[in-house]
């Protein structure tokens, strides 16, 4: 398990929840995913074994899926041409990949096909989610008629996002740019769902991340509907109107909620059946939706 990197090769330019970034050259960042979890936005003291390489083995699945679609971050530089040191090489193993720099875009592109989290307790509320008016009387966990963008800030660690108009998305980046994330989000949703649901996983929402290069080009960036970014639930159990179960760190947050935490640092620690169960799902959803066995 990985708790995080240490590389001394390369100079660590940022750390986030779950990856670290250190500079390569001036065009090119590597990019490691650690098995730390977070919930809540706080990142907890266990690590979920395997968890960074199943996420980066699935965001590298969609990323070569999609790459006709839209550009992505992934550079071609290898990580043996990166790094050179033999332990360096060991622990980064496939949790790392090196990518182009960029300037990432100011929120969080969140696609919703089913209502859940957030976006349920907004419409409870509101019977909107980020200003979009959404039907009455839908039930917890239902399928939407049509998938809704539905964007939120980009919060630093340790706070939380906030679902935000689409309008603050234009006056953010401009209404070209805004526009063309939109449908980039839900055209690579769609797909990507329905590729899901014939391996019997259904994407109920996913979060993406752009961002711009030199040329002002949209580029896909950080991850890439992986069980940390999306909601994934087994299509066999799954009931509207019910809390689904999931192959998701939602695993985690429902556990967590059992619990008398303020959902404050420091983050309590998880019971190792939590930490296995975790690690057995984020592992399923990978070999279900890549073929690849974790």
């Amino acid at each position: 398990m990985l708790l995080e990197p240490g590389l001394k090769s390369l100079k660590k330019i940022y750390q986030g929840k779950v990856r670290d970034i250190y500079e390569v050259d001036d065009k090119h960042w590597l990019i490691v995913a650690s098995d730390r979890i977070s919930a809540f936005d706080v990142v907890l003291p266990d690590l979920i074994p395997k968890k960074g390489i199943a996420l980066t083995a699935v965001s590298n699945f969609w990323f070569n899926r999609f790459d006709n679609q839209v550009s992505n971050h992934l550079s071609n530089l290898s990580l043996e041409a990166v790094i050179k040191d033999e332990q360096e090489l060991q622990r980064l193993d496939g949790r790392s990949v090196v990518v182009q720099k960029l300037k990432a875009l100011p929120f969080e592109a969140i696609v919703r096909g089913y209502i859940i989290g957030s976006g349920w307790k907004e419409y409870q509320k509101t019977g909107m989610i980020s200003g979009v008016r959404m039907p009455e009387n839908l039930q917890l966990a239902q399928r939407l008629t049509e998938p809704v963008f539905t964007p939120s800030t980009k919060a630093r660690v340790g706070e939380h996002d906030v679902n935000i108009h689409f309008d603050k998305v234009v006056n953010l980046i401009g209404k070209d740019i805004a526009e063309r994330v939109r449908e980039i989000s839900l055209q690579i949703y769609t797909r990507a769902a329905e590729y899901a649901l014939q391996r019997n996983i259904i994407i109920a929402d996913t979060k993406f991340e752009f961002g711009l290069d030199n040329q002002e080009n949209i580029i896909l960036m950080d991850e890439l509907l992986t069980s940390d970014s999306s909601r994934f639930w087994p299509k066999e159990t799954y009931i509207p109107g019910k809390n689904p179960n999931s192959l998701d760190k939602q695993y985690v947050r429902d556990y967590l909620e059992t619990l008398d935490w303020n959902k404050q640092k420091p983050g309590p620690s998880l019971p190792k059946e939590v930490i296995e169960n975790t690690s057995r799902r984020y592992r399923e959803a990978c070999k279900q939706l890549t073929g690849m066995t974790i």
